[in-house]
């Protein structure tokens, strides 16, 4: 009786001591990444660069290789080289173009990514005619800490049917 006494004694001690343990802490936090993180001032930096219809103003903030993006026109590029390539050519059709990041901006920080949503007012003049284009568009768009750097790894960009 006293043997089985001290053993439940021992599991009893063994068992106390482990809760009072701690566990090793890892040296990054599940919803914080280090560093300053994408911010308005930043996406309308982006922004401002698109306004000079040359994507390659705008190419350091995005990722390279296979990354979707989403435009107003044609639907979809699979690569941030395909959409500098094929943007070209929607952009030749601009005269000037001025896009203003609008104060509804949402910005989601969650590790190495980053979501973000606004909406954008477009203020543009098209070489056909001189005509001038204002519009409100929708953008959201994904960053990724890639080498200490945060890319562009996803963007959708639509304008409401109206």
């Amino acid at each position: 009786m006293r043997k089985r006494f001290f053993t439940v004694l021992i599991c009893l001690i063994a068992l106390c001591l482990s809760s009072f343990a701690q566990h090793k802490k890892s040296g990054r936090k599940a919803n914080a990444a280090s560093g300053p993180l994408p911010d308005k001032a930043l996406m309308q930096k982006i922004w401002d660069g698109w306004s000079t219809l040359d994507p390659s103003n705008v190419a350091q903030y995005y990722a390279k290789g296979d990354h979707p993006f989403f435009d107003i026109a044609p639907l979809k590029y699979n690569s941030w080289e395909e959409y500098q390539t094929g943007v070209v050519k929607v952009l030749a059709g601009f005269k000037s173009a001025k896009f203003t990041v609008n104060d509804d901006v949402q910005i989601h920080p969650h590790g190495d990514l980053v979501w973000a949503t606004s909406t954008v007012k477009e203020d543009a003049t098209m070489k056909a005619g001189n005509k001038h284009e204002m519009a409100t568009i929708r953008w959201t768009v994904i960053w990724e800490k890639v080498n200490g750097n945060w890319l562009i790894v996803h963007e959708h960009i639509s304008e409401p049917l109206q």
